[in-house]
């Protein structure tokens, strides 16, 4: 057995990918893990925002620490973009691309394994757990297309795969790899206290907001408006805060929803029309795309409707642009039409 094999691992910090690191550690391997931020992430979110009544932990680091793995964070947002608004082999529960996804990382390993002379790629994937992306003919194509044929370990059900080049090379030993299937976690667990790790993401913890429903429809109708055109990362940061409303399709509007999402959109405020209750506490709401003028007063109605003075008949809202400012006096906005432009 060759103690310094060297395997690359992909890193979520949920509990899967943290037993395959500490199982192929314990296989014989030298072992380096990667953590993606591809800005989708909700942990990412809540920090970024200031929420710290919310986790904003980064499970791929305590498990790192906790388990002495060497870890890389590595920066794929911007090219994350095009991949989630296109993807080829199309998407998983909601907007999530899973096997476009699971390809461009595995690529990304790849490359970091040819870097720095490693054996091996790992993953924490077991059969049939995920209904389109961890399916054993889905194993081949991901392994296939990424290019690491021969060369990508699945160390909790290797023992029901054809072993890989490091396993009959003698570079880990294929005994001390498991054979895990199916939706339950339960084997998993009782793994991770056999090994003593404790600090892990939950497994339905919901870190990627692409498996979100809520913000998967909101991702949707934004890629309905730009159309051919391109996403960037204000637009992904966006979609995770406020109330959104479609207007028009060149036309929507986002509320905030509490003092902490104000104060984030208001750092935009710079970019975009804004409007905000002239004489009550309330929400910013920052104005994406050609205001009309026969939309001003539904705009104003939805500023009214979420600010202190919504029993009023009528609510001042001062809207902003380049510096000129506006005010209009309007209605709060009734249910019946906030849930018609409600996205």
């Amino acid at each position: 057995m060759n103690s310094r094999a060297h395997g690359i691992g992909l890193l979520s910090g949920g509990l899967d990918s943290a037993l395959a690191a500490k199982v192929v550690a314990n296989a014989g391997a030298e072992v380096t893990c990667l953590h993606f931020f591809t800005g989708f992430c909700v942990t990412g979110h809540n920090s970024r925002i200031g929420r710290k009544n919310r986790p904003i932990a980064n499970h791929a680091l305590r498990v790192a620490a906790d388990a002495g793995i060497r870890l890389e964070l590595v920066d794929i947002s911007e090219e994350y973009l095009s991949l989630v608004a296109r993807p080829i082999h199309g998407y998983g529960a909601n907007m999530n691309p899973c096997i476009d996804c699971r390809i461009f990382m595995l690529r990304k390993a790849k490359e970091y394994m040819e870097k720095v002379g490693a054996d091996f790629v790992f993953t924490g994937e077991v059969i049939g757990q995920r209904p389109m992306s961890q399916l054993r003919h889905t194993f081949g194509l991901t392994a296939r297309e990424s290019g690491l044929e021969g060369k990508l370990l699945r160390p909790l059900s290797a023992k029901l795969l054809k072993p890989t080049e490091a396993e009959t090379a003698g570079l880990i030993d294929r005994e001390k790899l498991y054979d895990f299937q199916g939706r339950s976690r339960k084997p998993q667990i009782e793994l991770a206290n056999k090994l003593g790790i404790t600090e892990f993401m939950q497994p339905a913890g919901g870190c990627c907001f692409l498996t979100d429903e809520a913000y998967s429809r909101k991702l949707r109708d934004l890629l309905d408006g730009i159309g051919d055109g391109e996403l960037s990362m204000d637009d992904v940061y966006l979609l995770g805060v406020g109330r959104h409303f479609r207007l028009s399709p060149g036309l929507k509007v986002i509320v905030g929803r509490d003092e902490i999402e104000n104060n984030f959109l208001d750092y935009y405020v710079t970019s975009y029309p804004s409007a905000r209750a002239a004489d009550h506490p309330g929400p910013t709401a920052l104005i994406l795309g050609e205001l009309a003028d026969d939309q001003v007063e539904t705009v104003g109605s939805l500023v009214a409707r979420y600010c202190d003075g919504r029993h009023l008949p009528s609510v001042t809202v001062e809207f902003r642009n380049s510096g000129e400012v506006k005010s209009v006096d309007v209605p709060p906005a009734d249910n019946e039409k906030i849930e018609e432009v409600r996205i």
